[in-house]
């Protein structure tokens, strides 16, 4: 696979875990200050996620996107 797709592989399995931590400090947090954190983390792990997908996309329809991915 080209080094571009694992790239943007790596990047969806990033906001993947970005996605994870959210949740898990958001169900830990203590204050007001936590609860905007991981709002930012969450609403930057969808942007991230949704942007990345998209070009996953266009590498599909270019056709240089493996099925193994």
């Amino acid at each position: 696979m080209p080094l571009t797709n694992e790239c943007l592989k790596k990047t969806l399995e990033l906001a993947d875990l970005m996605l994870q931590v959210a949740d898990a400090g958001d169900a830990a947090r203590q204050d007001v200050g936590c609860g905007v954190l991981y709002g930012v983390l969450r609403d930057s792990a969808y942007r991230i996620k949704k942007l990345a997908q998209a070009e996953r996309e266009a590498h599909i329809k270019k056709g240089s996107w493996e099925n193994s991915g």
